[in-house]
């Protein structure tokens, strides 16, 4: 299967290249891509694969008065996760309205908003060698610490769908900038927030080529039209090294770069 990463990606960034595709569990020796909305690709990326269709699917495996026990395979996208739970009135998976993605990548980076990721009411997730127990995972602020292949995941989400949590949660992201973009380039430092750092770098609103660090939240980047893996690389290490130089904070990554 052939990818064209400048239309895939969601920062538009990258060339056309050859994914193996998953349509069973299985093991990979290589990176397995999502919906490509964190990923960085480089001209001569790793070797890469994408899961078959269908391991786009969610359904309910159990259901009693308190609780539904649901599996969700990992291609499905943030979006069809969120509506799913808010039409069948399931709480505790609100906030992936506002989070882009599929599973797969979500479980990746345990994705989340404020209080909420998406590990919190996990059971097990399928993986390339066998199943694998959520006591026995050490999650972490966007942090999994899982290599290999996922294929789907289960949930115990309670009943009753949070209406005033879903409002909360779409006002916590209505500061973030619109355009193609990869989300967040960084990981909030202990006590601190990236963008308040690079903005108090005198970055906020610096381009290179077709990319700028946005003029509305200094963590994200923005391609602006026809920007290059170069551009890219170049403000992300811009940042970072202000950033130090300024403040002795070292941001970590959270967008990937294959």
């Amino acid at each position: 299967m052939i990818i064209d990463f400048s239309k895939y990606s969601s920062v538009r960034i990258g060339g056309k290249f050859e994914l193996e595709i998953l349509d069973r569990v299985r093991d990979f020796e290589g990176v397995l891509i999502g919906g490509a909305n964190n990923l960085l690709i480089s001209p001569a990326p790793k070797k890469m694969a994408i899961l078959g269709e269908n391991f786009d699917f969610i359904k309910f495996l159990e259901r009693d008065k308190t609780h539904a026990l649901v599996r969700i395979g990992c291609k499905t996208k943030a979006a069809k996760i969120y509506r799913f739970a808010k039409e069948n009135n399931l709480k505790g998976l609100e906030f992936l309205l506002k989070i882009p993605g599929t599973l797969g990548g979500l479980l990746r980076m345990n994705a989340g908003l404020k209080d909420e990721n998406i590990s919190h009411h996990l059971v097990k997730i399928m993986s390339a060698r066998g199943e694998i127990l959520r006591e026995d995972v050490t999650f972490a602020y966007r942090f999994c610490p899982l290599t290999l292949p996922l294929f789907w995941a289960e949930f115990k989400l309670e009943w009753g769908f949070d209406d005033a949590k879903d409002v909360l949660l779409k006002s916590a992201r209505s500061n973030q900038p619109s355009g193609a973009s990869f989300g967040s380039i960084f990981k909030n430092p202990p006590g601190n927030f990236a963008g308040a750092l690079i903005e108090a770098a005198g970055l906020k609103g610096f381009e290179r080529g077709g990319a700028m660090i946005s003029d509305k939240h200094a963590n994200f980047l923005i391609n602006k039209g026809g920007a290059s893996f170069e551009d890219a690389i170049f403000l992300i290490e811009l940042a970072r090294s202000r950033v130090f130089e300024e403040f002795g904070v070292r941001l970590e990554n959270e967008v990937i770069v294959l």
